[in-house]
């Protein structure tokens, strides 16, 4: 006898707006790169963002804004490289932004579907949530992921082999209810 794989059901929190800590959030990145032989693994913070949970899962929105400068992967000339003109142009375009234009359970659970607007591309996304932890009445810890992501969608296609054309994005973000006007 096999069994079935275990599916969570993820609570909806308390009906409300929500603002993200960009400092207790992260979304970390994975990625290849020379000519996919290693992995580079960087940090990007989220500058600002905002959860609105309604009675429904119809009724929830996400907007969040990564500073695309926030790029950090411990290693200088490379994070100098990927913030250059040939791959992110962090000049040009200061900010990766997310909105989300659905939310719909399935095998895998409670997914966001959305748009990343990055490199001045909007591509459609869809970011499984594996985690929704109320931590308390006023702040939930979110995690969800972002699988093969495809720069060249985004129009960025420098260093072809010494950077991998696809890579990973890891949610860990953190929102508190907004205070009320």
């Amino acid at each position: 006898m096999t069994s079935q794989p275990e599916t969570t059901v993820l609570a909806i929190p308390s009906a409300g707006t929500y603002r993200i800590d960009g400092v207790r959030s992260a979304i970390t990145y994975t990625g290849r790169h020379m000519f996919g032989l290693g992995t580079v693994r960087a940090k990007f913070s989220i500058a600002s963002g905002q959860l609105e949970i309604g009675e429904t899962l119809a009724d929830c929105h996400v907007t969040a804004t990564i500073a695309a400068a926030s790029f950090t992967s411990g290693n200088a000339k490379r994070d100098g490289d990927v913030k250059g003109p040939g791959l992110l142009d962090v000049a040009s375009f200061p900010h990766i932004e997310f909105a989300s234009t659905g939310v719909r359970e399935d095998e895998r659970g409670m997914v966001l579907v959305g748009t990343v607007a990055m490199h001045g591309v909007v591509v459609p996304v869809q970011l499984p949530v594996s985690s929704w932890e109320a931590q308390n009445p006023d702040r939930i810890q979110v995690l969800a992921r972002a699988d093969h992501l495809d720069r060249c969608a985004f129009g960025i296609t420098g260093a072809k082999g010494w950077v991998g054309r696809y890579f990973d994005l890891d949610f860990d973000v953190v929102v508190v209810r907004a205070a009320a006007n």
